[in-house]
């Protein structure tokens, strides 16, 4: 497995954070690899379904912005 270059990463959702929002939902962390699978597939899809829209107006909103 490749090392993420950390100065290259625009956006990243760690486990720690999965299960900091899991106590907060549901009183507990995810336990089993079932239910941390479930929850990484659909945050992908969830991500994915749309990344094309969320990509071009992020990049037009940053052409707009002239520091």
């Amino acid at each position: 497995m490749d090392l993420i270059n950390k100065e290259e990463l625009i956006f990243s959702i760690i486990k720690d954070w999965i299960q900091k929002e899991s106590n907060q939902l549901i009183g507990r962390n995810l336990t089993t690899k079932c239910e941390l699978y479930t929850v990484k597939k659909c945050i992908e899809w969830g991500l994915l379904t749309d990344i094309d829209t969320v990509f071009k107006t992020a990049i037009r909103e940053a052409i707009k912005i002239k520091p």
